[in-house]
Formats: C-alpha cells, sequence, structure tokens
C-alpha cells in the first residue's frame, strides 16, 4: 500500500513539475534546446545525453567577464576553502544519515522561487507557457558561466522544474576550465545566494525527479565540489538507493561512475552494494559493449570476482562488436578493475595492430600503461606500437617521447628504432631535455641496455653536458639515479661523480631517517663496483668509503646442474654458486686447460696461467628485455665484468632452456663449452 502510495503522490508531483509535458516541447525536446539543436538527432545523443549537455561555445567561453586569467587576478585559496565551507556548513545537516534511516524533509523555499501552476489559464496565458521552455533553454545556453545560470534561476519563475538543468549546465560550464578558474568559480557559484535555495529544491524534488535527472544530478554536485558529508549528497545517494530499480542502463552507468570518485560512506557504499547487484542481475540483457564498459567502469576493482567473471564473459560472446576506440578503452577499464582477462587483451590487441595509424599518442601510452598494471606482454602490440611510434616521432614533442619511452622501459620492450631516433636528436640538441627528462631517459636506455651502433660515446657525453647543467639544483636522490644509470651504461660522469660522493651527500643518502635507504644502498654500492672493476683512478678512492652490501642470495637451477653432470659425467668438474667480489656469485663456474681443451677439476689448479675460467650464467626472463634475447642493464653489466675478470661467459637464457629436451640441452651447453673461440654474447 506505501508503495502504491508512493508511485501515485510521485506521479501528481510530476504531473505538477511539468504541466507543460502535453506541450511540443517533451523531455528529448528540452535537452535538444540547451544545445542549440532543434530535436533528436539519433541514438548515440540518446544514449550520451552527458556529452550532449557538454557543448558551450567557445566564444562564450572567452568572452565571460568571470573568467579572468591568472595576470588578472590572485585567488586566495584559504578564502576559497573559507566560503565553500561556510556554504557546506549551511548545506550541512546536524546528524547525516545512513543507508537504514534518511528522510527528506521538506524544505519552505521562497515564495518566488517555487512556482504554483494556477487551476484556471486563459488561452493566451496557455500559450505562453508553451513558449516558456523554448525561452527557458534559449536563456540557458547563452549562460557562459556558473554565476549565469543562478542569476537565470533566480529571476525564472518555474525554476524548480529545471534544478537538474542547472546543476547539469553549472557543471558542464566549469569542467573544462583550469583549475585557477574552477576555484575561482566554485568560490562565485557558493557564495551565490541562489545556489543554497536550488541545492534544496534539488532535495525537495529528489523524489519526484525523472531517472535521467536524478542521475546526472548526483553526477553534477559531485563534480561541483559540494562536499560528501552535505545533506544534499548524501540525500541523493539515499533517494538512488530507493529508486535503483527504476534506473535503466545508462542511469546506471552514470552512477557507477559518480561512486567512482567519491569517498567511503555509508551510503556510497550501501549504493555500491546494491548497483553491483542490480548489475548482475541485468547483464544478460546488456548487448551494447559500450554500456558493459561503462559498467566495469563504476564497478572498479571493488566488485566480486563473480561479477567480473560474468562481465568478461557477457564482452567475450559480444567480441565481435568490439570497435577500435572500446578496444583501446578496454585495457585502461581492465586495470582499473584490477582483472586480467587475457582473451579480452588478446581479442582487444588484434584490433588495435590492425588500426593503429592515426592512433592519438595518449590512448597509445594509457595501452603500455595499462599492460603494466596488469602484466599482460603481446610482443605482436609492443612491437607495432614501438614501429608507429617510431615513424611519427617526429611529431612528437620531447616530453611525449620521454613518457613513451618510459612505458616501454616498464614492460621490459626495447623499442630499437624509437630509440635510436631518439638518442640522435638529443645528441644533436641536448638542451631539449628537462632535468626530469634526463633522469627517465638515463633510466630507460640504462635499464635496457640500449647502446648506439655508432655515436653511443657522443650521445652519453651528450647526456652529460645536460647534467652538469643541472647539477647546482639537481636534489641527492636524482643524482644518485642519474649517475647508477650512466655506471650501468659503462660511463662516468666526473663532475657528477665528485658532487654525489661528498660525505654529506652520502650521509643524506643513507640516514636512517631518510626513504628509500636500501634501494640508495644498493644502487652506491653497484656505482663503487663499476668504479672498481670498470677502471677509474680519479673517483675510486672516494668510491671505496661506500658501506659494503652481503652478498646476493643464490638461486638454484637444478635443470641446468643435471645437464652438466651427464655432459661432463663427474660433479667435480664444475662448482655452483660461486662467490666473486661486490657480492656477485656465478651461477656455474668450469675451469678448463686452455691448451689440451679439456675440463679440469678445480682441486687440480695449481698454475692459473693456462686455465680458462668460464661462467655459465643463467637469466630469468625477467632479466631480459621481452621478446628478445638481449640482456637488460644489471645483467649486461654483470657480463661485462666478468670478462674483466677474464672469464668467458656462457649465458643461458633458463626459461627456454627448460622448454629443451635433454638430448638437446646437452648439445646446447656441448657447444657453448668446447667451442674453440670464446662466444660474444649477443642477441
Amino acid at each position: 500500500m506505501n508503495k502504491n502510495l508512493d508511485c501515485f503522490l510521485r506521479t501528481v508531483r510530476q504531473l505538477q513539475a511539468c504541466h507543460y509535458a502535453q506541450s511540443p516541447f517533451s523531455r528529448t525536446t528540452r535537452r535538444a534546446f540547451a544545445l542549440r539543436v532543434d530535436g533528436p538527432k539519433s541514438a548515440a545523443h540518446s544514449i550520451y545525453p552527458r556529452r550532449l549537455l557538454s557543448y558551450a561555445s567557445p566564444c562564450r567561453l572567452q568572452s565571460s567577464v568571470r573568467f579572468f586569467s591568472q595576470g588578472t587576478l590572485s585567488i586566495n585559496a584559504d578564502s576559497t576553502n573559507a566560503n565553500e565551507q561556510k556554504t557546506a556548513d549551511a548545506l550541512l545537516d546536524d546528524h547525516v544519515q545512513g543507508p537504514d534511516l534518511m528522510t527528506v524533509a521538506p524544505t519552505q523555499l521562497p515564495s518566488g522561487f517555487l512556482g504554483s501552476p494556477k487551476e484556471v489559464r486563459s488561452t493566451a496565458e496557455e500559450k505562453d507557457e508553451e513558449n516558456t521552455p523554448q525561452q527557458f533553454f534559449k536563456d540557458l545556453q547563452k549562460c557562459a558561466s556558473p554565476s549565469d545560470v543562478l542569476d537565470l534561476a533566480s529571476k525564472f519563475p518555474d525554476a524548480p522544474k529545471y534544478a537538474s538543468n542547472f546543476l547539469a549546465t553549472m557543471w558542464t560550464l566549469t569542467k573544462k576550465l583550469s583549475e585557477d578558474q574552477k576555484h575561482y568559480e566554485r568560490r562565485l557559484m557558493f557564495e551565490h545566494p541562489q545556489f543554497s535555495q536550488v541545492c534544496q529544491c534539488v532535495m525537495q524534488e529528489a523524489k519526484y525527479m525523472w531517472r535521467d535527472d536524478l542521475a546526472y544530478s548526483l553526477l553534477a554536485v559531485v563534480k561541483l565540489g559540494v562536499p560528501q558529508n552535505t545533506r544534499l549528497v548524501q540525500t541523493l545517494l539515499r533517494v538512488c538507493q530507493e529508486r535503483l530499480n527504476e534506473f535503466d542502463d545508462r542511469c546506471l552507468s552514470v552512477v557507477a561512475n559518480t561512486l567512482q570518485g567519491m569517498e567511503k560512506s555509508k551510503n556510497v557504499e550501501a549504493l555500491q552494494v546494491g548497483l553491483q547487484l542490480l548489475v548482475e542481475q541485468r547483464i544478460p540483457k546488456i548487448s551494447n559493449v559500450l554500456m558493459l564498459q561503462n559498467m566495469m567502469k563504476g564497478l572498479g576493482k571493488d566488485a566480486p570476482l563473480k561479477l567480473k567473471t560474468k562481465l568478461e564473459n557477457k564482452i567475450l560472446y559480444h567480441i565481435d562488436q568490439v570497435t577500435v576506440p572500446n578496444a583501446q578503452h578496454m585495457f585502461t577499464l581492465l586495470a582499473e578493475m584490477n582483472y586480467r582477462s587475457v582473451p579480452i587483451l588478446n581479442a582487444c590487441s588484434n584490433k588495435i595492430i590492425e588500426n593503429i595509424p592515426g592512433t592519438p599518442f595518449r590512448r597509445l601510452l594509457n595501452t603500455l600503461r595499462s599492460c603494466k598494471d596488469l602484466l599482460y606482454r603481446n610482443s605482436k602490440l609492443f612491437s607495432a606500437i614501438a614501429d608507429y611510434a617510431a615513424s611519427v616521432f617526429y611529431m612528437w614533442d620531447t616530453k611525449q617521447v620521454v613518457l613513451f619511452l618510459s612505458a616501454f622501459e616498464n614492460v621490459g620492450f626495447r623499442p630499437v628504432d624509437l630509440m635510436d631516433a631518439f638518442a640522435e636528436k638529443v645528441t644533436s640538441d641536448p638542451e631539449c631535455l628537462s632535468m626530469r627528462d634526463l633522469v627517465t631517459v638515463l633510466r630507460a636506455y640504462s635499464s635496457l641496455n640500449h647502446t648506439l651502433k655508432s655515436q653511443n660515446q657522443e650521445f652519453l657525453e651528450a647526456l652529460n653536458s645536460v647534467l652538469d647543467k643541472y647539477l647546482p639544483k639537481i636534489s641527492n636522490v636524482d643524482l644518485l639515479k642519474a649517475v647508477y644509470s650512466f655506471c650501468i651504461l659503462g660511463y662516468f660522469p666526473q663532475s657528477a661523480l665528485k658532487q654525489l660522493l661528498l660525505d654529506e651527500i652520502l650521509h643524506s643518502l643513507v640516514a636512517t631517517d631518510g626513504q628509500n635507504i636500501e634501494q640508495n644502498e644498493v644502487m652506491l654500492h653497484t656505482i663503487n663496483a663499476c668504479l672498481e672493476l670498470d677502471g677509474n683512478c680519479i673517483t675510486k678512492p672516494a668510491a671505496l668509503s661506500v658501506k659494503e652490501l652481503p652478498s646476493t642470495p643464490t638461486f638454484s637451477f637444478p635443470d641446468v646442474k643435471e645437464v652438466l653432470l651427464s655432459l661432463l659425467g663427474d660433479e667435480s668438474l664444475f662448482r655452483a654458486n660461486v662467490p666473486v667480489i661486490h657480492g656477485f656469485s656465478l651461477d656455474f663456474e668450469i675451469l678448463m686447460d686452455a691448451e689440451k681443451g679439456i675440463v679440469i677439476p678445480n682441486a687440480e689448479v695449481t698454475d692459473m696461467s693456462d686455465i680458462q675460467r668460464i661462467a655459465v650464467v643463467c637469466a630469468p626472463a625477467s632479466a631480459l628485455c621481452f621478446a628478445s634475447k638481449h640482456p637488460r642493464g644489471r645483467l649486461a653489466m654483470r657480463m661485462r665484468h666478468l670478462r674483466l675478470l677474464s672469464y668467458r661467459v656462457i649465458l643461458v637464457h633458463y626459461q627456454e632452456f627448460q622448454k629443451l629436451k635433454k638430448d638437446e640441452a646437452v648439445e646446447f651447453l656441448k657447444g657453448e663449452i668446447f667451442s674453440t673461440e670464446a662466444h660474444l654474447d649477443s642477441d
């Protein structure tokens, strides 16, 4: 009975609030007037009212007298916060009710604000009222700032009917402004006397709004920066809970996206739970891929695994409907959900690869970043993106290329052509790098162990010249990272090293109250090892004062050990986990008589002059660049140092080695160990 009564009252209120519903100006037409169009355009327009409402003439935005530049207006942040808090306090209920109990108390508004329809109207009055919506939306589209919208609300007699339109328009006008302009417009909005009345009207009318008006009102209020603990926001959350079953898929996606940006509270969590249950029920009926993606974005990483799996299966069922933008966006959505769906990622990767020309920079960058978050690796996708980036590299600015290099470094993929082209640019114009860019570029090139076939020394010297320029203002941590990267590459920046090895700087990097102490100590230890083994008499004495680290933990490789035993026939002919200087250790060491070409036990060695030492280094997949056998930075440095210690290095790609049959593995090691020539490590 209560439900029927509530439904009846809501219907009556809607008829009162929208007495023009039978006029030629329907809801669709109302939205169309706000957007300077004559009526509904297409199905896409009905699906995306947010995008339609986002239209605002750039000339009006620029001509607004309230949009001051930074040079003409100084905004006091404290004053702004105080004004916002003052408005928030005015809207804040003494006891914000939780999800279990909340009532929306009617608020007595000024008589001039709430208009009541007359019972008897003349024919002329009815014609005027038919023209009222048209005139209202014409006036609304002329507004260039939130304060203009509020001024219109104070003058318009039927303002309560359009409260949701006021909020949506104010949000639309502010979302593309700079941060300073947003602060300024928000301050004017909160100080405007009509704003609190619009908010009170929204609270009063929330139960009787159309469902999409309710959803977009919540979105607009949150985006406008109204504090979450106000009664306005909590009322909208509670009413959304009560009317959740009325929402269509579009409204559900709007509410879900709104909740993603909100802080946790009882009403937010209750609405999220209800939303998850409703989405789970409706998934079988949803056939629109974009709507499914909106659901994914709104549900986020907190969604139950069962619900994520259902969404995955539904998307796979409609995978043929996935467009190129859908595929590009899917990577970001799955990363936001923290859900690694390899079938979806593979299908979307193929779609991206086939249509990669003309793809915007930001979408490609987000794809690479999402691959890192999802631990997803696809060599064809990475190669396609790298090749495309190298072909359009000249159209990008330095910052964009640096971001791309960092993204590739994070997924362990070496884009050779792109890195070669960028190195040539830096060599010819080192000034294009900022201090932050320099640190990022050094990390990418050293981590991926990328050296140029020609002019490598010139490239490193160009980077060193940039570092020298920033030495007076570079932070100690960035200085350490830069020098560490140079040392990994086998280059020693003299001025930077001298500054780094000053006692006060070393102390600050390893101080007990500092941050990332262990990481700093590892980098300092590596620098020390490079200075000693690669040889640099100028800075070597100072570096030796750096604290030594304990030996790195050893790993067993039983597959390799078994093959060596089968090949050599005696376990005394090789040693495992042999320690060397600076905490390094060899996975396996073999001693060979250089003249006779036979392996000899370590106990029988008396004269090392005719002995060739062989170091078998087992490299996990993480120590190699993805989709290649190219060693990454630290492994390459380790191999370089072993050669300086007179070892012949045999690199075993352990993951590939495990795939070999035993006889194939024996033949592989036999060919490497008993080769008459020293085998050079290559890709």
